[in-house]
Parts: C-alpha cells; sequence; structure tokens
C-alpha cells in the first residue's frame, strides 16, 4: 500500500513570487506549497533570483539576500556592446550555476518567514526572473540552470522559460486567461502562448489547480495530455494565526459585524467589479460593500464607479490589509462577493468558506469545482442575476446560516491532506514515468 503521508524526495521550488514585497495570489500558492511538501517530509530547497553578485562572500551573501527579500530588485543587462551586457549575455549561452546562500542561523529569520519558508537549502541567481525572459525573447530558449547536487524535482510555481539541468522539470499553469480572456489581461499574448507552447514540450509535468485550467491548457496543447495533472490548491492553514485575527477591531474602518459585503482581489476586469459595484448599488441594501485589492487594471469606468460609491457613503475602498486583517474582515462579513468571469481556481472563494463567510459567486472557470452546492451562484454577465443575489444575501439569514455550514463542510474538500495525497501521486507518476 502507498503511504501518501510521507514522500521523501528532494524538490526546489522557485521564489519568484515569494521574493515580492506585497504578496499576490501566486505568491500563496508558493507558500502553501512549500508547508504541504514539507509535511510529506520532501527535502526542500528554494531558488531565488535577488540582485548580488555570485562572487559575493558566503556571510555577506547571507546578509545581502536577507537585506533585498521583500523588496523591488531590478537586475539590468546593460546596453549592447558594452562588457557587461557580453558577459551576462555569453553566462546566459552557457548556463548559469545557482549559488548557495549559507544559513547559518546568525541571521532573525522569523520576520521573513511568509516568503521565506523553512527551506533546508536557498540558492540564489542574480536577476534570474529578469534575464530568462530576455533569453527566452531573443532565443526561443528556456534558460539552463545548474544546481549543486540537483534535487530529484524542480517544481516551478509559474510558467517561467527556465530549466534545471539533471532535475524533472514540472511547472504550475494556473490559468489560461491570457489566451482564453486576451482582451482582459496586458500580458503578452505571443510570448505566453510561445512560453507555454515550449512547456507543453519540454517540461515532465504540468501541474494545473482545477479541471477547468487543465481543460483550457489542453484546448491549445492537447498532445500535453498525459503529462498534465490537476492538484488544486489548499488552504494556507500552516501560517495562519487566529489568535492574531481575533484580535483585530474592524470599527477602525468604520464597520460592525455582519453590516457589509466584502470583495476581495486585484482590481482587473476578469474579476467583475464593474458588474459588482452597479448590482450592489441597485440594491439599496443599507450595508456598506468593502473592496479590498490593489488596481491592476487602469478602468476609467470601473475607477468612477467606485469613486461614486465612496461618495454616497456606501463603499469603502482598501488597498492593502495584513493577512490577519482580511481573514478578520472575511469571517465577520455579511458574504464575500466573488462572480468572476473567469478563475483558475478561486482561493478567495475557499478562504471565505473555510472562515464561516457566506459566498456569493458565478458559474465561470473553476468556480464551480471550488464552491461545490455550498455558495450562492449567479450568472456573471448578467447584471440582474448578481443583484438579485446580492439582495437574497442581504435579507435571507437563514439563507446566510445554511451557506456558512455547507461551505466549511465544501472547504474540507480542499483540505492539506487531500492536497498532499495529489501532489504526491503527481510526483510519483513523473518518477515512474522517468524510470521505464
Amino acid at each position: 500500500m502507498t503511504d501518501h503521508s510521507s514522500f521523501p524526495c528532494s524538490i526546489c521550488i522557485d521564489g519568484f513570487n515569494l521574493a515580492l514585497e506585497k504578496g499576490t495570489g501566486i505568491a500563496t500558492y508558493a507558500r502553501v506549497l512549500s508547508y504541504n511538501l514539507q509535511a510529506l517530509h520532501c527535502r526542500l530547497s528554494g531558488l531565488y533570483g535577488l540582485n548580488f553578485l555570485d562572487s559575493t562572500p558566503a556571510s555577506l551573501r547571507e546578509v545581502l539576500f536577507f537585506d533585498q527579500i521583500g523588496r523591488e530588485n531590478r537586475w539590468k543587462r546593460g546596453k549592447f556592446p558594452t562588457p557587461h551586457w557580453l558577459k551576462e549575455s555569453f553566462r546566459d549561452v552557457r548556463g548559469i550555476t545557482a549559488t548557495p546562500v549559507p544559513l547559518s542561523g546568525r541571521i532573525e529569520r522569523r520576520m521573513h518567514k511568509d516568503r521565506l519558508p523553512d527551506f533546508e537549502r536557498l540558492l540564489n541567481i542574480r536577476g534570474l526572473f529578469q534575464r530568462a525572459p530576455q533569453y527566452f525573447n531573443k532565443t526561443g530558449k528556456f534558460l539552463r540552470v545548474r544546481i549543486p547536487n540537483p534535487p530529484q524535482i524542480m517544481h516551478w510555481t509559474y510558467p517561467l522559460p527556465i530549466i534545471v539541468e539533471g532535475s524533472y522539470n514540472i511547472y504550475t499553469v494556473h490559468d489560461m486567461v491570457p489566451l482564453v480572456f486576451p482582451s482582459t489581461t496586458l500580458d503578452n499574448k505571443k510570448y505566453h502562448f510561445n512560453l507555454l507552447k515550449r512547456i507543453s514540450e519540454v517540461s515532465d509535468a504540468v501541474c494545473t489547480v482545477s479541471e477547468s485550467s487543465r481543460n483550457d491548457f489542453l484546448s491549445f496543447f492537447p498532445e500535453a495530455r498525459d503529462k498534465v495533472f490537476n492538484t488544486y490548491q489548499s488552504l494556507d492553514v500552516y501560517s495562519e494565526n487566529t489568535d492574531d485575527a481575533e484580535k483585530v477591531d474592524i470599527s477602525k474602518f468604520g464597520l460592525m459585524p455582519k453590516e457589509y459585503f466584502l470583495f476581495c482581489g486585484s482590481l482587473e476586469p476578469k474579476k467583475n467589479i464593474g458588474r459588482i459595484i452597479q448590482a450592489f448599488l441597485a440594491t439599496r441594501s443599507s450595508r456598506k460593500l468593502v473592496i479590498i485589492g490593489a488596481m491592476a487594471w487602469k478602468n476609467e469606468e470601473d475607477n468612477r464607479l467606485i469613486e461614486y460609491g465612496i461618495e454616497l457613503g456606501r463603499i469603502i475602498r482598501l488597498d492593502y490589509v495584513s493577512r490577519a486583517t482580511l481573514q478578520k474582515l472575511v469571517s465577520s462579513s455579511r458574504a464575500l462577493l466573488f462572480p468572476s468571469l473567469t478563475e483558475g481556481f478561486g482561493l478567495p472563494v475557499l478562504e471565505a468558506m473555510a472562515l464561516g463567510a457566506p459566498v456569493l459567486t458565478s458559474k465561470e472557470g473553476a468556480l464551480p469545482e471550488v464552491a461545490g452546492d455550498a455558495t450562492l451562484m449567479v450568472d456573471a454577465y448578467d447584471l440582474s442575476s448578481i443583484e438579485a443575489g446580492i439582495a437574497r444575501l442581504d435579507q435571507d439569514d437563514d439563507l446566510c446560516k445554511s451557506l456558512c455550514e455547507k461551505g466549511m463542510s465544501q472547504a474540507e474538500m480542499f483540505s492539506p491532506a487531500a492536497y498532499q495525497k495529489r501532489l504526491a501521486a503527481m510526483y510519483r507518476a513523473v518518477l515512474a514515468h522517468a524510470r521505464t
């Protein structure tokens, strides 16, 4: 019998999103992945791309790593044909060896726990996540990376044009929005298509986070069918501190428990924020709408709607809040409003259900997979459907109570144990195929 509680394999994940100043949903994915790999007893390494010289003395290398993590890191190749440009370009052609970063215990790490999981080994390549796309754009080839004593598996948490020699390379594709909904993103569509096509060819496996994303990927690259796995995602139960969330006083935002609806996520077209606001304002609810998220897309109409709602005193806009504050705002809300046009997974829906908040969502993308029958479903493209859904949640206490109970049960489908079982199955399949 296979033991799914243990998978003693050496695995490296990238720090592409983990190192960002303000974490994204993909940073959450990488962090949760690392926690679950450790729970499987994997020997875990992290590969970063911070901006310090590989020749830096080891002790200083450690200091500079912890100084730069969580801050913007700009690496420049220089201008053609300067000596620096030539040197860096030749390095790309030859392939680059990662430099170990010492973990002496002298540097305080606890303040970086969200960006730096408890890796056994840290590695760095200067400017890795800037230089690799440049190299791919110029050559159509992946940047080759060498890691001393390479891990059995290199799990890229995002589609990146990099390949580790001597390891089985797995790439997570979160969604296909730039190709399926091209008008809703600012991505370079040609670059994105070429990158995913190349991943479908050179990868040892492609990891998706839903059946919807898997099907979308295969609709473009059907020849990769045998190596595309859906592992879903899981909740970030390892870094949660419910005591911190309980200490948060939401009255500082002018809010009372259950007296507001909530939207959280980046403000971009696929989130359907314009229809959410219009539908909410049309309900005449006495509750407020709290919008948490950074503007990822400069949509003048959405901005006007938000400002109009703020002027009416019906909308509160928050750009960024701590994780503990977000948990408190979610759990204290009347309901989460999340009727997206598409989602590769829909983590806010899962988190809200786990925290006991009712959820209004749509039937698009992976949302039905995550929500099951535990949310109020609306038509994302129909303003009247969204308005009617918000009005029901506003007026029906019994409905909200029922959704709370169903949601918490549905969230168990994505427990860490279930996630670890799916991850281990994917890794075993990759290693077994390699041996045949």
